[in-house]
């Protein structure tokens, strides 16, 4: 996998943590850049964290199912993908909050439900043998710009580009996983 299927995806990532980050920059008064940087590495780093914990896990099933490991991709990316779409159908797209004080204990659980999508994606990335390292720094770091642009949106504009975000970001993992699983049967 690629550099630019590794940005895709990272940005696929991002939509989970850009809705949770808009949510809590509609829950502040005004802007507190402190509070955004806050929300950006804790979203950043379990985003960047979790791919390398789901790699190590497919390192060690690697050997049984390399046959199928483009199948695997893209059941999973469409899995993941289609989710994001129907959580937004359902209206489970954001999680809110009250007020401009940080929570740390919400935060914590809030980055690790938002980042669950990027353990699978680190073992989908382990039996495409894909640098792990280099692909965990570029999906924190775009979670972390994404995030705090979503706070600072979320601040400033409001509730109507959250369900966008979320249904764009499920449309881009379908599409990747359907690029690896055409790449591997010889279509394209």
């Amino acid at each position: 996998m690629g550099l630019p299927e590794i940005f895709l995806i990272s940005v696929s990532l991002a939509m989970d943590a850009f809705a949770a980050s808009i949510s809590k920059g509609l829950s502040m008064r005004k802007i507190i850049f402190v509070n955004a940087l806050i929300v950006a590495a804790f979203f950043g780093g379990f985003q960047a964290l979790m791919p390398v914990l789901g790699w190590l896990f497919g390192k060690q099933f690697e050997r049984y199912i390399l046959d199928y490991d483009h199948w695997f991709a893209f059941i999973l990316l469409s899995f993941l993908g289609g989710k994001m779409i129907v959580d937004v159908i359902k209206g489970n797209n954001g999680e809110e909050c009250n007020g401009d004080r940080l929570d740390m204990k919400n935060m914590f659980f809030l980055a690790v439900a938002t980042s669950i999508d990027a353990l699978a994606v680190g073992v989908t990335l382990a039996f495409l043998k894909t640098p792990i390292l280099t692909a965990a720094l570029i999906i924190g770091a775009v979670t972390f710009v994404i995030s705090f642009a979503g706070v600072l949106l979320g601040c400033k504009c409001g509730k109507g580009f959250r369900s966008k975000a979320e249904i764009a970001g499920g449309v881009i993992l379908i599409a990747i996983g359907t690029k690896i699983l055409l790449e591997h049967l010889g279509i394209i």
